[in-house]
């Protein structure tokens, strides 16, 4: 049996997004990542560069996943922020990584950039609005399905209600806030 790359490549992937979510970008270490692929540490730099290469590409293979699970629908923001809040909840590493990366590389990438000016324009369009409205729309949203897991335990849910409980009300909360967002900003109010 010969030697499977793309199978490397892949474990590599997975435990870089294990470390970086635990540790950062900083606090990551090769050889730890390189431990738990299994793979040697010179299969990082040979398929990815360097650390904060295997980073972006981490970042990348993971908002990949994100859009495949969560369709954007510009023509409808208060389902797309939904269905955003509903995969964070059930993935919410993915808001650790962003925030390290938030924190440590807060500069945007091209294709972060390209992702965001085209769902801007895309919301921009739908709703006959400009593209400043369409981002100032989108950037609410995103905020809107990320509140939750941005938010100390003790703070979203200071009355200690049952979680399952509050977390329902809480989802209804953000729908509600984009849906009004939606009207009041986007002149079309789809």
């Amino acid at each position: 049996m010969g030697y499977d790359s793309s199978a490397t490549r892949a474990r590599l992937i997975e435990a870089a997004y294990a470390e970086f979510v635990a540790y950062g970008l900083a606090g990551a270490r090769v050889e730890r990542i390189a431990k738990n692929a299994p793979a040697n540490k010179q299969a990082i730099y040979a398929y990815f560069g360097s650390k904060h290469d295997l980073f972006d590409a981490v970042l990348d293979t993971r908002l990949r996943v994100l859009a495949d699970v969560v369709p954007f629908t510009p023509d409808d923001l208060p389902a797309y922020t939904a269905a955003l809040f509903d995969a964070f909840i059930a993935d919410p590493d993915l808001i650790r990584l962003t925030q390290w990366k938030a924190l440590e590389k807060p500069e945007a990438s091209a294709t972060e950039l390209e992702a965001h000016l085209s769902k801007a324009q895309a919301v921009a369009d739908a709703h006959g609005a400009d593209l400043e409205a369409g981002m100032d729309a989108l950037m609410i949203a995103l905020a809107a399905a990320q509140a939750w897991l941005a938010t100390p335990p003790t703070i979203r849910n200071p009355g200690k209600d049952d979680e399952a409980a509050r977390l329902k009300r809480h989802r209804a909360a953000v729908i509600a806030a984009v849906e009004a967002m939606t009207d009041r900003l986007l002149p079309s109010g789809k």
